[in-house]
């Protein structure tokens, strides 16, 4: 019997989350060191799934199969293809920085509101929803997948709502009182939409007989299994809808802003850069490998929804005067980006949203905790309270500057590529819709440069004149993100190399293939 290693990859974490919680109250540094080090023995594992994964081997690699619960043929079935390793890789490589950004995040508090934050418990949450994200990337098994997909909401919950923000305007009162609200919309929208999904969890067991994805698809290729047409929209619109309000879309997108606003910048990122990306994942692996036909039919509604998601989220970001809403606008614009890639149905669309969820990690990581250390810095989020920080902190603005040069895809770092394919995907079978897509480009060039023209030129505020430049430990968390932003976007192809085969399974699946260029238009 070979080593479990995905298994291994997700076990790890959970039992670190356990260890890391148990670590006695008065040691909280040891804590701290504990959950690093777990997170790194975890990207070594996740190392090692990259290492071993052949892209030109079979769809599904590493996989396992056991027995669990036999009575409703539900199997604990892992495997991945290149998307699940890249993603996997993804999540691996940011749960340590994530650590080290919030190292003294969770420490106590001396404001009567907030007398004890459980230090343990702020690490061991990060590792769990690790875990959990993990298996999510690798579950076969439609079932399994769903389990933890709901699951992940607990402790994101608890993260939110427990660990807030420390540069709040109001009172303490008022600021656990915001914390408390986005908590509790983050749970209930996506509650919301997993109860949803479980009644078409449900209806495709009644329709299959068996919850795993890989029998499921080969039988639909193979004609052995045929869904009604209406059958198959509506399960299909309950696993959509479930993943929509997840990435988030437009018009599900409400909760994002709230969360990232009101969580510490390390959570902001493991919202968005992680949690949020099993979403979009969930939308190629199930809604186009289950639905074929369905996603076919829905797809014009779709793009109509992910060009809203890609506009409005941008102006929004535009008008914002809070940093971190401002960063979350900007991610409603980046997922639609994403859908409108997986949903264009070309090779080019869905290999390119792929890199974007990579990618977009990547960027909204090196951008979110750079400003998580400049806000810690002031004490308020607001940009009106900043003018001047590169004459003071020229390290913090320079990284700040590339974070926010990444997310507008400038050419030479990693969101560009991605970007580009989408819109080239997109273009080649819809040019209306990637014309109109580029119109969120325009928008991202303006709100993350007014951003950086207003909180880092200009005089120098009174308030930020004694502001210290990065630490050791704020450089150790950024210098590597910048190198993979500069490195995946002057060579992309050992990404592009992993995910391709992949995406031609899923062109595959819903039996589509690229158009071809129409040579007498072009003349």
């Amino acid at each position: 019997m070979s080593f479990p290693l995905l298994t291994a990859t997700a076990v790890l974490p959970a039992v670190g989350a356990i260890a890391t919680a148990a670590v006695p109250a008065a040691r909280r540094t040891a804590a701290k060191w504990l959950a690093l080090l777990v997170s790194l023995a975890t990207l070594a594992l996740a190392v090692t799934v990259l290492v071993r994964f052949d892209p030109d081997g079979a769809r599904y690699q590493l996989t396992e199969s056991r027995s669990w619960i036999a009575e409703f043929g539900v199997r604990y079935e892992l495997g991945v293809d290149g998307i699940g390793v890249a993603l996997i890789a993804l999540t691996a490589l940011l749960i340590p920085f994530i650590v080290l950004a919030g190292w003294h995040d969770a420490d106590p508090l001396e404001t009567k509101s907030s007398r004890w934050r459980p230090t343990q418990g702020f690490f061991a949450l990060i590792l769990a929803v690790e875990a959990m994200v993990i298996i999510s990337f690798a579950a076969t098994d439609v079932f399994l997948f769903y389990i933890f997909f709901e699951a992940m909401l607990i402790p994101m919950y608890f993260l939110i709502g427990g660990f807030g923000d420390r540069a709040h305007s109001g009172t303490d009162e008022n600021a656990s009182a915001q914390r408390s609200y986005a908590a509790v919309k983050f749970l209930l929208y996506n509650l919301v939409g997993g109860l949803i999904m479980l009644a078409a969890v449900i209806g495709l067991y009644v329709v299959a007989g068996n919850f795993s994805l890989q029998e499921i698809t080969e039988a639909r290729a193979n004609g052995s299994l045929e869904m009604a047409t209406n059958t198959e929209r509506w399960l299909f619109l309950g696993f959509f809808f479930a993943f929509a309000v997840k990435a988030p879309l437009w018009p599900l997108h409400t909760w994002l802003p709230n969360a990232m606003g009101e969580a510490t910048a390390p959570v902001a990122v493991l919202i968005t850069a992680v949690v949020d990306k099993v979403g979009t994942f969930a939308m190629l692996r199930f809604c186009l490998g289950l639905f074929p036909e369905a996603s076919k039919w829905a797809t014009p509604v779709i793009l109509v929804l992910a060009l809203i998601s890609i506009v409005y989220g941008a102006l929004l970001a535009v008008g914002q005067r809070d940093i971190k809403r401002l960063v979350a606008y900007a991610s409603i614009s980046h997922f639609g980006f994403i859908i409108l890639g997986i949903f264009a149905m070309t090779s080019q669309g869905q290999s390119g949203a792929t890199l974007y969820m990579v990618n977009h990690g990547i960027s909204t990581a090196a951008l979110m905790l750079v400003a998580g250390f400049l806000i810690s810095r002031r004490g308020s989020r607001l940009i009106a309270d900043y003018g001047g920080v590169q004459k003071v902190a020229p390290v913090l603005a320079g990284t700040f500057l590339i974070g926010g040069l990444a997310t507008l895809s400038l050419p030479g770092l990693a969101p560009f590529v991605s970007e580009f394919l989408v819109l080239v995907g997109a273009f080649a079978r819809y040019p209306v819709v990637g014309i109109i897509a580029t119109i969120g480009i325009v928008l991202a060039a303006l709100y993350t440069l007014v951003l950086y023209q207003r909180t880092m030129t200009g005089p120098v505020k009174p308030e930020v004149s004694a502001m210290p430049d990065l630490r050791a430990r704020e450089l150790l968390v950024v210098a590597p993100l910048i190198a993979l932003l500069i490195g995946l976007g002057v060579y992309p192809k050992p990404l592009t190399e992993l995910v391709n085969p992949a995406v031609k399974h899923t062109m595959s699946d819903v039996q589509q293939k690229d158009p071809k260029p129409d040579v007498e238009a072009a003349k």
